[in-house]
């Protein structure tokens, strides 16, 4: 593999309730362990179609508000024609529409450029699926 191109997968398990997962420390790590110093870009990406990457603060209620955002907009109920699991499940197929499925940042010195409240988060509405991936992948000038 190149020196300019990293990746890793991190394995979560997200529970059985909807949640806002903060990935911030476990992207630094990933940095800091594979392009210490390095300037580039860092690519989060959920491989599912019921989840989603949003950059937003954390720990001051905007988590709790995303999530009810969402549960205003998508509401978990029987309009939803795709409807295998839970009530309301496929409103978490839709989910990916509206918090993307990925995000890409800028890394300089190794560090990633996130505003001063910003954080980077995965955000799993399905309740049916515990068990997420999120893949981090790195990729700077040669």
């Amino acid at each position: 593999m190149s020196d300019s191109f990293h990746t890793s997968v991190l394995q979560l398990t997200t529970g059985s309730t909807e949640t806002v997962l903060d990935l911030t420390h476990r992207c630094q790590k990933f940095l800091a362990d594979t392009a210490p110093g390095a300037d580039g870009l860092l690519n989060i990406f959920v491989p599912h179609a019921t989840a989603g990457v949003a950059i937003l603060e954390t720990g001051a209620g905007s988590d709790e508000d995303l999530l009810a955002a969402l549960r205003d907009l998508l509401p978990a109920d029987d309009r939803w024609r795709h409807r295998h699991g839970s009530r309301g499940h496929g409103r978490d197929h839709v989910l990916p529409a509206i918090v993307p499925p990925h995000a890409t940042l800028p890394v300089l010195s190794g560090r990633l450029q996130l505003g001063t409240w910003q954080s980077i988060c995965l955000v799993d509405t399905n309740k049916d699926n515990p068990h997420r991936q999120v893949r981090l992948t790195f990729l700077t000038s040669p």
